[in-house]
């Protein structure tokens, strides 16, 4: 993948994703569209952002008994979006479900652990042990799973690289150096993550609220 920033778009209002999208294209290799995204504008929306021209994440993060999973799954194959995610916490009959109902194009990937979430966080859940294990833990199920990848925060990417060395991963919660980390918790920088093995990088705010989207994601991706 030659440029591998995906550029989270949470937008409220689709004429102001439009514009971002036009202004930033040149220097992101792809969109992300969330639950937020997706809620707001639904499928309409999704062919819109996708008309533009580049790859679309669909992070839907699909969590329900393998049926309905497979069914949603089958349900967006119109979209043609590059990369799905599930959730790896599904269990691993849901994610093959997942992955036999997607489109041929598309990779599935699990989400392993929120990095808006630390181990205090886990631990609440009624799961012990550290962020790296459960990540360890769940990138084994998603293989197993026969699923392309996982999303992961760059903390945990570089070791479950080193034990899936075909992967696909997906890192969130990236955060140029200097800049707010807001309600991420285990965050580095894109530079990092690409280094330890990162396929996707995906960055919001950073790009979006910037005074220049498309200086900030230029700026980002000389650092690559």
């Amino acid at each position: 993948m030659s440029n591998p920033i995906y550029l989270a778009l949470d937008v409220p209002q689709l004429n102001d994703g439009i514009d971002l999208v036009n202004k930033v294209k040149g220097h992101v290799g792809g969109i992300k569209l969330g639950l937020e995204f997706f809620c707001a504008h639904g499928a309409h929306g999704v062919h819109m952002i996708g008309q533009l021209g580049l790859p679309i994440f669909l992070d839907l993060k699909l969590h329900d008994i393998p049926n309905t999973v497979a069914g949603a799954m089958q349900a967006i194959h119109v979209l043609e979006p590059a990369i799905v995610t599930v959730h790896a916490g599904g269990g691993r009959a849901m994610m093959e479900d997942a992955k036999a109902a997607a489109g041929e194009n598309t990779r599935v990937v699990a989400v392993t652990m929120l990095t808006s979430m630390d181990e205090r966080d886990l631990a609440r859940t009624g799961i012990e042990g550290s962020a790296h294990d459960q990540v360890m833990r769940l990138a084994q199920l998603a293989n197993d799973a026969g699923l392309d990848g996982i999303v992961c925060s760059g903390q945990e990417v570089k070791a479950v690289h080193d034990q899936w060395r075909d992967g696909f991963f997906v890192v969130p919660g990236l955060r140029p150096a200097g800049s707010a980390v807001g309600d991420q918790k285990r965050v580095v920088t894109p530079r990092q993550a690409r280094d330890h093995g990162a396929s996707v990088l995906v960055i919001g705010r950073p790009i979006s609220r910037a005074d220049d989207p498309a200086r900030a994601a230029r700026d980002i991706e000389a650092t690559l």
